[in-house]
C-alpha cells in the first residue's frame, strides 16, 4: 500500500502541469535524496541560507539570494524589504506602513491574485494605465510616463509581473525606477524555461526577482527563489529568520548580513510565517543546479516525445480534433468541434472524476479546447489519457 493509499488520498494523472492546486510537478530521485540527507542533520539556518546565496547569486547574475517558502512569500519578502530597508524599528511595525513609504504602482492589466502577498506587507497598489488591449477597446496598455507620473514620495516600490504580453517593455520600466531610485520587483514565478530567464530579468535592471521552486526547476513544490540586490536581500531575510538569540551570541556571515549595518536586532518579521526548512532548501539547490545543467532543447524533446504518445492511443475522435503543439513546452491539444458529445469543461471533469483521475488544463475550456501538459507526466501517462479521451470521445 502507497503512502497516499494509505492516507485515504487518490493519485491523480497530471497533465495540468506544476501548478500548486495539483501538487506541483514531480521530484527527481536525486533531489530527495538530497532532502533526505539533509534532514538526518542540523544547521544554523543563516549560514546554510548564506551558503545558498552564493548558489543562487552565481546562477542568477544577482549579487544575492535566498530560498523562499514559493514565489508568492518572495514578493512578501521582497515587498517587506523595499518598504523598511534595514531598519529594524520598521520591520517590528509591519503591516503598519504608517509614516513609511507604503504604495507599490503596478500595471492595471498586470493585476492578478498573487498580488494580494504584495499587500499583505500593508502596502496599497497604486493602478496605472487602461488595458485597452486586454478589453479589446484597443491597442494600448500602460506606458512608461504613466508609471513615472504615478511616482511619488510614498512609492515603495515597482511591482512587474513578467509575461509574453507584458507591457510596457521590462527595460522601459526599469530605466523610470532607476531615474527615480524606487526599486523594481519582478514576478516571475512561472517563466522557466527557459532558462536563460534566471539572467534575464536582473541584466534587464530588476532589483528583486521572485521565481517559483517548485514548477519547472523541479524543486519542492513550497519553494522558491528570490534574488537581486545585496541590501535588499538582506532586509528580505531579517524578516523571515528565526531571531529569537541575544545581540551578542549572534554572527550571521557576512556575506548574507553585514551585522555592522544595523543598529539592533529585529525582532520576528512579518516574513516569519513563511518558514523554509533545510530540506526544502537543499532540495530547491539541487533542483537549480540540475536545471540549469540540462539544456532547453533536451527538457523540449522529452516532453515532445511523451504528448506524441497520446493521439495513438486516442485513435479517432468523433467531433473532436488532437493535435500536438509546439511551443517553450510541447503540449497535446483537443479541439471539440460542432456536434461533439461533451463541452470543454464537460470534459475536464469528466477526465478528472473518472479512474484514474486525469487533471487536464481548462484555462480555455470555455472556447472548447483542453490541453495536456507532458511536465508532470509519468511513464504509462500518455496512454492512459489516450484511452479516456477515446471512451469519452470517440
Amino acid at each position: 500500500m502507497g503512502i497516499y493509499e494509505d492516507l485515504g488520498a487518490r493519485t491523480i494523472v497530471n497533465a495540468k502541469g506544476p501548478s500548486t492546486r495539483v501538487s506541483g510537478g514531480l521530484i527527481a530521485p536525486e533531489v530527495t535524496a538530497a532532502m533526505r540527507e539533509a534532514a538526518g542533520h542540523c544547521v544554523d539556518m543563516t549560514e546554510l541560507q548564506a551558503a545558498a546565496s552564493l548558489v543562487i547569486a552565481d546562477i542568477t547574475g544577482a549579487e544575492a539570494g535566498i530560498v523562499t517558502a514559493g514565489a508568492a512569500a518572495g514578493l512578501l519578502l521582497g515587498t517587506a524589504a523595499c518598504i523598511t530597508g534595514l531598519d529594524p524599528g520598521k520591520m517590528a511595525r509591519l503591516p503598519d506602513t504608517s509614516g513609511m513609504k507604503n504604495e507599490v504602482i503596478m500595471v492595471r492589466s498586470q493585476r492578478n491574485f498573487y498580488d494580494h502577498a504584495v499587500r499583505t506587507s500593508g502596502v496599497r497598489i497604486v493602478e496605472v494605465g487602461l488595458p485597452d488591449r486586454v478589453a479589446g477597446a484597443g491597442v494600448r496598455d500602460a506606458e512608461p510616463w504613466e508609471i513615472a507620473g504615478a511616482i511619488g514620495p510614498a512609492t515603495a516600490a515597482i511591482l512587474y509581473v513578467a509575461g509574453g504580453g507584458s507591457r510596457p517593455p521590462l527595460e522601459d520600466v526599469a530605466r523610470v525606477a532607476h531615474a527615480h531610485h524606487i526599486p523594481l520587483i519582478v514576478d516571475a514565478a512561472a517563466q522557466l524555461p527557459p532558462v536563460s530567464n534566471l539572467r534575464r530579468f536582473i541584466a534587464a535592471g530588476a532589483d528583486l526577482v521572485a521565481f517559483s521552486g517548485g514548477k519547472a526547476i523541479g524543486g519542492p513544490q513550497g519553494s522558491g527563489i528570490l534574488c537581486g540586490s545585496r541590501d535588499l536581500i538582506m532586509s528580505a531575510i531579517l524578516q523571515n529568520l528565526d531571531l529569537d538569540i541575544a545581540w551578542d551570541q549572534w554572527s550571521p556571515p557576512p556575506r548574507l548580513i553585514d551585522k555592522n549595518r544595523l543598529v539592533g536586532l529585529p525582532p520576528h518579521g512579518i516574513g516569519r510565517p513563511c518558514k523554509v526548512g533545510k530540506e526544502t532548501i537543499v532540495g530547491l539547490l539541487v533542483a537549480l543546479r540540475r536545471f540549469v545543467a540540462e539544456s532547453d532543447q533536451t527538457r523540449h524533446d522529452r516532453g515532445f516525445a511523451l504528448v506524441n504518445r497520446i493521439a495513438p492511443a486516442a485513435g479517432s475522435l468523433r467531433n473532436a480534433r488532437g493535435e500536438v503543439r509546439e511551443g517553450g513546452t510541447p503540449k497535446f491539444v483537443v479541439t471539440l468541434e460542432r456536434g461533439a458529445k461533451l463541452t470543454g469543461m464537460e470534459l475536464v471533469i469528466a477526465l478528472q472524476n473518472g479512474e484514474p483521475s486525469i487533471h487536464a488544463d481548462p484555462s480555455q475550456a470555455a472556447a472548447g479546447v483542453v490541453s495536456f501538459s507532458p511536465v508532470c507526466l509519468r511513464e504509462g501517462d500518455p496512454e492512459l489519457i489516450g484511452k479516456r479521451l477515446r471512451e469519452l470521445l470517440s
